[in-house]
């Protein structure tokens, strides 16, 4: 089957260099490498332009990473495809290890894994249909079958990880873990980046009480409501 390996970009020239390498150096070799660089105003033509003739190479007007993720995919052709913010740098053998999981169970519909996420390492488990209501426990960088892929709701702002499997679950359609980590993502809030993290306790804090709360907190808050609002949970 044809792989290919979607990578959405903003304001990441440097992280994308190390992203590509990761990609490039895999025991299973892509089919397809894309980049879409969502109107980076950094240096992302320069890094892009080292890898031409490696990469397609996409640029549009800043249009957010729901867009940009999705122009990936409708550039694709790979049978799989993977997500891979420019921030995310994968082990050598991740490609290959998710790719024959998927062959050896034709019955799931993707593959993901444990990943270390900024400074903490965030081990998954085993897929739980009602686990998956209540959490979600599973990285956007996760290997998934085309045909079973239903896209990125450009109206769900926050969680859109999320609201795609719990959008595939809803049509039958489940994953299968794999108990290693396979990749990290780097993160840096300051650049505005796609792949952001803030330590846990942050939410948890008595904003109401403190009467204010940061814009982070405030857009986790909406799309949470705006996930349970779609997916009734």
């Amino acid at each position: 089957m044809k792989l290919s390996v979607l990578i959405p970009t903003y304001q990441h020239a440097e992280a994308l260099r190390s992203c590509l390498c990761s990609v490039l150096a895999q025991s299973r070799k892509p089919d397809e490498i894309i980049v879409v660089n969502d109107g980076s105003t950094d240096n992302t033509d320069e890094v892009a332009h080292q890898y031409k003739g490696q990469i397609i190479y996409i640029k549009q007007e800043n249009q957010g990473e729901q867009a940009a993720r999705m122009k990936c995919f409708h550039e694709s052709t790979g049978d799989l495809i993977i997500f891979c913010d420019a921030d995310v740098v994968m082990k050598p053998t991740m490609l290959e290890e998710m790719e024959q999981v998927l062959n050896k169970n034709p019955d799931v519909s993707y593959a993901y894994s444990s990943f270390i996420f900024g400074p903490k390492k965030f081990k998954s488990f085993s897929f739980n249909p009602e686990k998956m209501r209540q959490m979600n426990y599973i990285h956007t960088s996760s290997l998934i079958r085309r045909e079973d892929f239903p896209g990125f709701d450009p109206e769900i702002k926050k969680f859109q990880d999320w609201d795609v499997w719990l959008s595939m679950l809803e049509k039958g359609k489940e994953g299968i873990f794999i108990d290693k980590v396979l990749f990290k993502a780097k993160t840096d809030s300051k650049r505005g980046g796609i792949s952001q993290w803030m330590p846990s306790f942050m939410y948890k804090l008595p904003w109401k009480l403190l009467g204010w709360k940061p814009k982070a907190i405030i857009k986790y808050e909406k799309g949470l409501a705006a996930i349970k609002a779609k997916h009734d949970l």
